[in-house]
């Protein structure tokens, strides 16, 4: 893994004319006055969330992965959990209520979402799906996310996540 933390917490990143990218999900964010902290990082490959929270120091508990899910319906369903915990098909399933869901392929993320994998997020995706946030990010002052691309990362209040993305709690994780 060659990855390397640029910005974290607020600090101001010391690089001669790098122009900050924002994401859709932060032009987004800021549209609706939805305040967020960014981490970013740069990563010349996908490394998995839990890889992420330890090389910007953040606890797993505070930190959620997004995963996108198609029922036999061919419906799609997004659903954000902890980073450490696996989604509970057939809980998700019945959140929706559809008789059974199952993961999309790596390569259809970018078609279905307009994320690529390890960027994907539940906000400003190409089309408005139904979305789940595990219930225990209701428990947290704030959460984090993906920002939208590889090397970022967003910090913001469970709620405003779920404003945001249409979403709404659900119990969906595996025990």
């Amino acid at each position: 893994m060659n990855c390397q933390v640029l910005m974290q917490r607020g600090e101001k990143e010391i690089m001669a004319k790098k122009k900050e990218v924002k994401t859709n999900v932060m032009r987004i964010l800021e549209r609706e006055k939805i305040p967020y902290q960014q981490y970013t990082y740069e990563c010349d490959e996908f490394v998995d969330a839990l890889q992420i929270a330890d090389m910007l120091s953040l606890p797993y508990e505070k930190v959620y992965k997004t995963l996108v899910t198609e029922s036999n319906s061919k419906n799609y369903y997004v659903f954000v959990i902890p980073i450490a915990r696996e989604l509970d098909l057939k809980k998700a399933a019945k959140s929706v209520n559809e008789k059974s869901l199952s993961m999309i392929h790596v390569k259809d993320i970018n078609s279905v979402t307009g994320y690529i994998r390890g960027g994907c997020t539940a906000v400003g995706m190409k089309k408005q799906y139904v979305t789940r946030i595990d219930s225990s990010a209701g428990l947290l002052e704030t959460m984090i996310v993906s920002g939208g691309r590889l090397g970022s990362q967003i910090e913001l209040k469970p709620d405003d996540l779920l404003r945001a993305a249409g979403a709404e709690y659900g119990d969906i994780t595996a025990e």
